[in-house]
């Protein structure tokens, strides 16, 4: 592991492009070393590599396998100390402008503009004596069911994060998607017990998936919602699998998809509206997607395999400082002061790396 990660730094100080990323559940460290500092990007979906996509479709980005050197190495499990004293709290007005940004989601929902959306807002964290490599391996050891990256471009910036969603997987004729929705603090119990307003939430992404899907796929099967931890969190999830149609292909699957009322709403159009004009601030590659396309790692007798993932619980390190995006699902049951401590919970997943 240290071999690799010395390559990885040395790249890194030649401002060369490069990404390492870990699937969730895996012992294993992927990684692509460009060898180059052009700017490629996607544009049918046939390429192949490790894809980095934003929020609002207008970057695609990929570094292409046949630009880079493949490296793979086994996670190193040392013991990662966590100071959470340490974690930096928040001032007043950047919780009152949250909680207005919400409120102000909620009326839209009443008045019918639409049916759900995802507000978000960006925190900022000075950093003193980070390290890019040591915190990626701080998240590899916190988040093993996550999909946990290091994503560096000089044309770009630099991105860390721990993903508990999947985009979609495709091998060959078939995929697999997910609805994922609705959060709760792990406080250590056994059981978890889901509000209506959570189960709602979650019933309503999976209805879209569902619908958005019928016209380019079949044999579509849903299954029930259960609950599933990602670090400190729980989330509902529902798993959908399906087959291509034959004039059906994997860029149609993700445009369909992409943004899900997860990290949208529903409708996609008006909430993605009220997004951009009301959020204040530019998401970027938050809520994007990433991950391999069509990569021989997952291929098999039906071809090369693709495994996207969703964008969420990331971090954008500009210099000495972090920018943490937080996200939170808003329906009509929603409170404004309960959306902010639920922000709060989630933006400790890149906090507690940062100590």
């Amino acid at each position: 592991m240290k071999v690799h990660l010395k390559r990885t730094t040395d790249h890194l100080v030649q401002q060369l492009p490069f990404v390492l990323y870990s699937k969730p559940n895996s012992d294993t460290v992927l990684g692509l070393l460009q060898q180059d500092d052009t700017l490629y990007s996607v544009s049918d979906f046939n390429e192949r590599g490790f894809l980095f996509a934003s929020f609002d479709g207008n970057s695609n980005v990929i570094i292409p396998e046949e630009r880079s050197d493949k490296i793979s190495f086994e996670k190193d499990f040392l013991a990662v100390k966590v100071l959470e004293d340490k974690i930096q709290e928040h001032n007043e007005n950047t919780r009152d402008n949250f909680e207005k940004l919400v409120q102000s989601g909620i009326e839209a929902i009443n008045a019918n503009y639409f049916k759900k959306i995802v507000l978000s807002r960006k925190e900022s964290v000075s950093l003193v004596k980070f390290d890019l490599l040591d915190t990626f391996q701080k998240l590899l050891q916190l988040y093993p069911s996550a999909f946990v990256y290091c994503f560096y471009h000089p044309k770009i910036g630099t991105w860390l994060g721990a993903s508990p969603e999947q985009l979609v997987r495709s091998n060959g004729k078939n995929f697999e998607t997910v609805s994922l929705a609705g959060t709760q603090k792990d406080r250590g119990f056994g059981e978890i017990e889901w509000q209506p307003k959570e189960q709602e939430e979650q019933q309503i992404v999976t209805d879209y998936i569902v619908a958005k899907l019928q016209s380019v796929a079949s044999n579509l099967k849903v299954s029930q919602p259960y609950s599933v931890k990602a670090g400190m969190l729980w989330h509902i999830k529902t798993k959908i699998n399906a087959f291509f149609t034959n004039d059906s292909n994997l860029q149609q699957i993700v445009q369909l998809l992409h943004p899900t009322p997860a990290v949208c709403g529903l409708p996609k159009k008006e909430a993605k509206a009220f997004i951009l004009k009301n959020e204040m601030y530019d998401r970027r590659y938050y809520t994007g997607f990433l991950g391999e396309l069509n990569s021989e790692e997952i291929s098999d007798s039906l071809g090369l395999g693709s495994d996207l993932f969703v964008n969420l619980r990331c971090m954008e390190i500009e210099g000495n400082v972090a920018h943490i995006y937080i996200g939170c699902g808003i329906t009509k049951d929603s409170v404004a002061e309960k959306e902010w401590e639920e922000s709060k919970n989630k933006s400790l997943t890149m906090k507690r790396v940062l100590n």
